[in-house]
């Protein structure tokens, strides 16, 4: 399972500094691949051989981050004889499952990852996102009736658990009201309203810049 987003800092240093060769070797190819991009080394990020602390925040810096270090753990599981039968990702989290799949070459992966962040830079700060806990039908019925557009369930999680994405005025008369309530709610610690309709005028944009990527028949299942 490769994730969209987590929590970064010292210990990825630290996993560096300590790791196998072979998850050496795969943060080597990802900072090879995503320099041509950023002009700026994620194996140095990484081992904390640069000032991290506070560009980690940043989403065109954190999402080449968290690929490579997704990518080189799934490398080193490999190299312990640990092999997927299927990979699963989520948001940016699809993009090292197709790596690790076979379905996007690193280089590929390592320019969508790139590209794609630097241009969620132009809306940072123009929406946010939250967790809720309440049956996914009913909030999303709540979210078109009183917010419209400017709100939005960005992801899925279960039957009674989902990711509001949106305006952040209307994201927080949202928990607000839902705290008043009695029904969980959590900000999440993210600064882009993802998978909401604030992506949509980057969309011309990301599909020109990512014109030459070529996808591959995976050579596992990927969900």
């Amino acid at each position: 399972v490769f994730r969209g987003k987590a929590r970064s800092g010292p210990r990825w240093a630290s996993c560096c500094c300590s790791a196998p060769a072979v998850f050496a070797q795969s943060v080597a190819r990802c900072d090879a691949a995503l320099a041509a991009h950023t002009g700026w080394s994620v194996a140095a990020l990484l081992r904390g051989d640069v000032d991290g602390q506070g560009s980690l925040e940043r989403i065109e810096v954190v999402q080449p981050a968290l690929f490579t270090m997704m990518v080189s753990l799934a490398a080193l599981w490999k190299e312990l004889g640990v092999t997927p039968e299927a990979v699963i990702g989520h948001s940016q989290g699809e993009l090292a499952a197709a790596c690790v799949a076979g379905a996007l070459s690193l280089e590929d992966a390592a320019t969508v990852v790139a590209r794609r962040s630097q241009i969620l830079t132009r809306v940072v700060g123009l929406g946010g996102s939250a967790a809720v806990e309440m049956p996914v039908e009913a909030l999303q019925a709540l979210l078109q009736a009183e917010w419209g557009d400017r709100l939005a369930v960005a992801a899925y999680n279960g039957a009674r658990s989902a990711v509001v994405s949106g305006e952040p005025q209307a994201l927080q008369e949202l928990l607000s009201r839902l705290e008043r309530e009695g029904v969980f709610t959590r900000r999440l610690r993210m600064t882009v309203a993802s998978h909401s309709a604030q992506m949509d005028p980057l969309e011309r944009e990301v599909k020109a810049q990512l014109a030459g990527v070529r996808g591959h028949v995976s050579a596992l299942p990927m969900y």
